[in-house]
């Protein structure tokens, strides 16, 4: 197809089920607007494939390769994105991110006792992990993440504040206490996203969005949309390595090559494995890593992407994962997170033979 910034018109589409959606089509409205360019506003959206296990990078660029000429309303992270999916991306029109939800008057729940909602297969999923001593509900939908809350199934919920500026507009009376989140994964930008060969549309986007930031429209229009400052508070905290993000991340480090499996008696259940940087990687056989690819399918691609490249959660390959140099990694590491952490909907329910042959 001809590149978009030679169409007449630009047409212009949004993520499906996306609570910002009425937002998304006003910045685009203004942005393209202002850089004199014609746009439509389907009302199809991007195709998600067949499945509810979210959209990946490849059928992005099939959207716009058949369907739009933008993506409005595409959220990025700096801990995300490390894959390359071939895309053109503006700068942000809005930054957002995960936060803490709880109803405004609630009461702390006991230890043990507070059970959490997160949207299944999203970073919410990813940070809900980090929370100790609590139960998790999750969810199909950020609306029914929030609903979790309001109803009562959860004491609390880690969610895509925009879905609870959605929830609110539909619910009027309905009133929260909204808190931040620790973690690499909380903190994101909505952007619009375009084809590779679209370069000369993105700059002039990306030229009528300076300009409706200097001129105060960019903030008049996601005034409602913005996150609390106190649901900023701890976005900005260092970043620990990213196999730490989880429950090791605040439970401190891993003692001396020591493990302990989830599921099993604090007393014992102890596997031993490397974690020093030296010596030999582990070795595996082919029966193995046919088992591991396997599980790796039915459990862990459609978060992680089916070749390691990242979707929903963080790729598992590459420089953004494993540095050439000064990497923090360590098998052993690596393997106590999986172990205890993932899948991310049902943390340490697989047996230490099917984590070895994951490695594998």
């Amino acid at each position: 197809p001809a590149p978009a910034a030679a169409a007449a018109t630009v047409r212009v589409c949004s993520l499906p089920g996306t609570p910002t959606a009425a937002l998304d089509t006003a910045v685009a409205r203004e942005a393209f607007r202002l850089a004199g360019i014609a746009a439509t506003f389907s009302t199809r959206g991007i195709d998600g494939g067949d499945d509810d296990d979210g959209i990946s990078a490849h059928e992005l660029v099939k959207s716009l390769d058949r369907h739009c000429d933008v993506i409005a309303g595409f959220p990025r992270s700096a801990i995300a994105d490390a894959s390359d999916t071939t895309l053109l991306f503006s700068q942000g029109y809005l930054r957002s991110g995960y936060v803490s939800v709880a109803l405004r008057h609630a009461r702390t729940a006991p230890a043990g006792k507070e059970v959490v909602a997160a949207t299944y297969a999203s970073p919410a999923q990813l940070i809900a992990v980090q929370q100790q001593n609590v139960r998790f509900d999750l969810e199909n939908t950020s609306e029914r993440t929030v609903d979790a809350v309001a109803t009562g199934r959860a004491q609390r919920a880690i969610v895509w504040y925009p879905a609870v500026v959605a929830y609110q507009a539909a619910h009027p009376k309905q009133a929260f206490r909204i808190g931040p989140t620790s973690s690499p994964y909380a903190g994101w930008q909505l952007v619009f996203a375009f084809g590779a060969r679209s370069a000369e549309l993105q700059q002039r986007v990306d030229a009528a969005l300076s300009r409706m930031k200097d001129n105060g429209r960019l903030a008049a229009l996601t005034r409602k949309w913005t996150l609390p400052d106190n649901a900023q508070e701890a976005r900005d905290t260092h970043a620990a390595p990213r196999f730490l993000d989880g429950a090791f991340a605040s439970a401190g480090r891993l003692r001396a090559a020591v493990v302990a499996v989830r599921g099993t008696a604090a007393a014992g259940g102890f596997i031993k494995v490397a974690a020093g940087t030296g010596g030999d990687a582990p070795a595996f056989d082919a029966a193995q890593v046919a088992h591991g690819k396997q599980l790796y399918g039915d459990a862990c691609a459609k978060c992680h992407g089916a070749n390691l490249e990242g979707n929903t959660a963080p790729a598992l390959s590459g420089p953004s994962f494993a540095p050439l140099s000064h990497s923090h990694l360590t098998i052993g590491g690596i393997f106590g997170y999986m172990s205890t952490n993932m899948p991310a909907d049902q943390p340490g329910k697989m047996k230490d033979e099917e984590y070895a042959d994951l490695m594998a």
